[in-house]
This record gives C-alpha cells, structure tokens and sequence, in this order.
C-alpha cells in the first residue's frame, strides 16, 4: 500500500525558537515524490514556528491497523509558506487532492491575504520506514 496515497492526515512536528516542540495533524497533498503540501492559519503555533525554524519532523501512518500491523512513514523536511509561482503550482496540486476527496477545490483567494490560511509545503531530505521490530529502514529520497 502506497501509505502517502491512501493517507490523509499528517503529524507535523515542529519547534520553537527555544526548542520547544509542537506536533500537529494537518490535511496533505502530496505533490510529486518529494514534497507534502498543506493549508494553515500562518498565526497557528505550528505556522509561527515554521516561521522561525524551517526545520520540521513529519509522520504518517494507518491508525486503523492492530498494534503490531503498523505501517509508518517518517520524514525529516524544509517547510516554508508558499508564495509567488510556487504557490500557484502548489494550490493546483492541493486544488485536485481536495477534488479527488470529495472536497471543494482550494483557490489562490483562499490562501493570500486577507484569508484565513496559507498554503505550507514540506521538502522531504530523508524518510524511513517502519520495518519489523518498529525498526527504522532509510528510504531514498
């Protein structure tokens, strides 16, 4: 199973200036093998702190398997807000996971000011599985 493609949250983890960590689930999209977008209110903790430090820890997982069934994605990442071409290249790639799901399609209106939220993308610079024995095997990037 393609656990990103059959996967809809995301944890997002994430630190303050001083360090302290936060961890968050957030709605994703992915888009292409190395980047996970999402929507945020840039005034969330997780947003600020993304702010100060890029630095983030990702994980996604199927919480609906027995213990001892799990399936785990880790992820070490460079996440920033969208902005310019980027962010109109991301918001398509959002707009059409949203679609696939059943959901409204997002827009360049619902991610800039003066909305609520603004588009996020995580760069993915390593990943892991979960192997047997909840050992950690890297996976290229």
């Amino acid at each position: 199973m393609d656990l990103i493609a059959a996967s809809r949250y995301m944890t997002i983890a994430t630190a303050d200036a001083h360090g302290t960590p936060w961890a968050t689930p957030v709605w994703f999209a992915p888009s292409g093998d190395d980047h996970l977008l999402w929507v945020s209110d840039p005034g969330a903790r997780h947003s600020q702190n993304i702010a100060l430090r890029a630095q983030v820890a990702i994980v996604v997982f199927d919480s609906g398997v027995a213990p001892g069934d799990a399936q785990g994605l880790y992820m070490q990442a460079t996440a920033e807000e969208l902005t310019g071409e980027a962010l109109e290249d991301g918001i398509a790639a959002f707009a059409r996971k949203s679609r696939c799901q059943g959901l409204a399609a997002w827009t360049l209106e619902d991610v800039t000011a003066p909305a609520k939220h603004r588009l996020y993308r995580a760069t993915i610079a390593e990943r892991w599985t979960l192997g047997p024995g909840d050992r950690r095997i890297p996976m290229g990037v």
